[in-house]
């Protein structure tokens, strides 16, 4: 299997940081983890064949199908009003496979880290669509790790990182055994 990674928004969070709270910013937390996640995965056995952070998401998809990625993995996290929290994991709303890798990691993420299970949900183009799962040749799911903006799952976003990223590697070995 061959796995390409993509840290949400820009790297250095020039110009776009993404979501911001609490001290953290969703650039850095998601480079972290996706690295993090390279290494345990490359540990399994299982090939990185990239790995970008971009503001460009054409650029991203574009690097993605170059490599002929069988799995892509956008890592983000999510903000709203303070008050929300918890874990989900989104994928092409037709793709049964990304369903079924969305649903690995989200397991894996909430056993791990006892976050809120928002559940797995199915992106449509015009409705909630997000472009990176529409437009990758690849297996795709965008990984929304926690709530930026919530006290508690900041603090889980800055002192379980290593965790959260066990759990996305765990989960694309799930999904590689039929999870």
């Amino acid at each position: 299997m061959r796995v390409f990674l993509n840290p949400g928004h820009a790297p250095n969070g020039n110009p776009d940081p993404g979501a911001c709270g609490f001290g953290l910013r969703e650039c850095d937390v998601a480079k972290n983890v996706a690295d993090l996640v390279a290494g345990y995965l490359t540990a399994a056995g299982v090939e990185v064949v990239g790995s970008l952070q971009s503001d460009s998401l054409r650029e991203v998809v574009s690097a993605s199908n170059r490599a002929d990625a069988d799995v892509f993995i956008s890592v983000h996290c999510n903000a709203c009003n303070g008050s929300a929290n918890g874990t989900e994991v989104w994928h092409f709303y037709e793709s049964g496979a990304g369903e079924k890798l969305a649903q690995c990691i989200q397991n894996q993420i909430v056993d791990a880290l006892g976050t809120v299970d928002r559940g797995v949900k199915g992106a449509k183009p015009g409705v909630n669509g997000l472009y990176v799962l529409s437009n990758t040749d690849a297996v795709a799911v965008l990984v929304e790790l926690a709530f930026i903006d919530h006290a508690g799952d900041a603090e889980l976003l800055r002192s379980h990182q290593d965790e959260f990223a066990r759990a996305i590697a765990r989960g694309v070995t799930d999904y590689e055994g039929e999870c």
